[in-house]
């Protein structure tokens, strides 16, 4: 089964069982992915659409952030509830051992000497970790240890 199939029939779960925020969470993610694929002309395939569930979450997690700064919990927390909807369509999350392993072998690979090899060495990692790592950490490991 797909994982565009896999949200539709936990939408439809969803909406059987009555849960409101899911199904609110749920719709909101296959809207953005009916979004891209009417805007690419395209059928995206798991991959796509797991870009896509990066995507929204990390706007969830900036989203956390800016209200818990302004004292807006009760946004905050739907927006947490929404995430955690969200990352249950990620593929499993990598361990920093898996991490730093991609950040070797990438600069490795790239032959990366400094600071200014950064654009090679990522587009290393974001290949070997998509969607399972949070790109923002990662980039910040790799700029620590190309400036070593």
């Amino acid at each position: 089964m797909s994982l565009k199939d896999r949200i539709t029939e936990d939408m439809k779960s969803a909406m059987r069982a009555r849960a409101a925020d899911r199904l609110s969470a749920l719709r909101m993610l296959l809207a953005a992915i009916k979004q891209r694929e009417v805007d690419e002309r395209i059928t995206l395939d798991d991959a796509q659409i797991a870009s896509v569930v990066e995507k929204l979450a990390k706007q969830r997690r900036d989203s956390i952030t800016q209200f818990e700064a302004g004292g807006r919990q009760d946004l905050a927390d739907r927006e947490k509830f929404e995430l955690t909807v969200l990352l249950g369509y990620l593929p499993e999350q990598a361990d920093a051992s898996q991490v730093e392993a991609a950040i070797e072998a990438a600069i490795a690979a790239t032959g990366a000497a400094g600071p200014q090899d950064m654009g090679k060495v990522m587009t290393q990692v974001r290949a070997a970790l998509a969607g399972r790592a949070d790109m923002a950490a990662v980039s910040a490991q790799v700029k620590s240890r190309l400036a070593r």
